[in-house]
């Protein structure tokens, strides 16, 4: 980074280091206040170094091979699946994941739903796809 001083290069540096792929704006919180930070994450995606899913989460860009812009380096769902974790949102088996796995359905789950419990509000999406959560029964 040209300026490697500034917040912004002390974001991208933490990011480079760490081998998470999900950053919540409450990991950079000790660099600065709430709303540098934010503009900072905010620079950070117009240059594609950062991709924005969701309030406050942010993901690992990486240049694609075939169209050379930013796209996730990870897939959609499993971003998601990692961020729920970090905000404390238990995550288990959709009912289609588990007729699958039981051989009861020759449908294959893509991923995009995902079975919680409790209540979610928290939109999770890039572009056209959209993260959608299913109630996980507790009995």
């Amino acid at each position: 980074m040209k300026y490697a001083n500034t917040l912004e290069g002390k974001v991208i540096s933490r990011v480079n280091r760490r081998r998470a792929t999900v950053f919540l704006r409450e990991d950079f919180l000790d660099l600065s206040d709430y709303d540098q930070v934010g503009r900072a994450l905010r620079n950070l995606s117009k240059q594609g170094k950062l991709i924005k899913i969701g309030y406050g989460l942010y993901a690992k860009a990486r240049i694609s091979a075939l169209t050379g812009k930013p796209t996730l380096a990870e897939p959609l769902p499993a971003l998601a699946k990692t961020a729920l974790e970090r905000i404390g949102v238990p995550i288990g088996v959709t009912q289609a994941e588990l007729e699958y796995i039981e051989g009861r359905s020759t449908q294959v789950p893509t991923g995009r739903m995902i079975a919680v419990e409790g209540r979610v509000t928290r939109k999770i999406m890039y572009r056209d796809v959209k993260i959608s959560y299913e109630r996980k029964n507790t009995r």
